[in-house]
């Protein structure tokens, strides 16, 4: 499936500056991989050691937060629209 991945300005460094790029995958953990495949390093930034999403990295397949959908296995349709969104934190 080909999907449209949004890109915060903190990681555009690995995309060219690219705002949105788009990705193929059927799941969000292939989207990912094909994402680190095409703008290498990007992963690490998203994914832990353990191939987990990393706590300060939200992720959307369109408006459906995937930490209360099926995680990395989140289904991800032709068509759809994935973002990363890093957590703000601060006070």
């Amino acid at each position: 499936m080909s999907v449209n991945v949004r890109i915060p300005t903190i990681l555009r460094t690995y995309t060219g500056g690219q705002s949105e790029v788009p990705a193929e995958g059927a799941t969000l953990a292939e989207v990912l991989a094909d994402l680190e495949a095409k703008h290498a390093g990007i992963g690490a930034r998203v994914l832990d050691d353990a191939g987990k999403l990393r706590r300060f990295v939200n992720v959307y397949v369109n408006d459906d937060d995937v930490r209360f959908a099926e995680g990395l296995e989140t289904p991800t349709p032709d068509g759809a629209g994935i973002s990363i969104i890093p957590a703000v934190a601060g006070g």
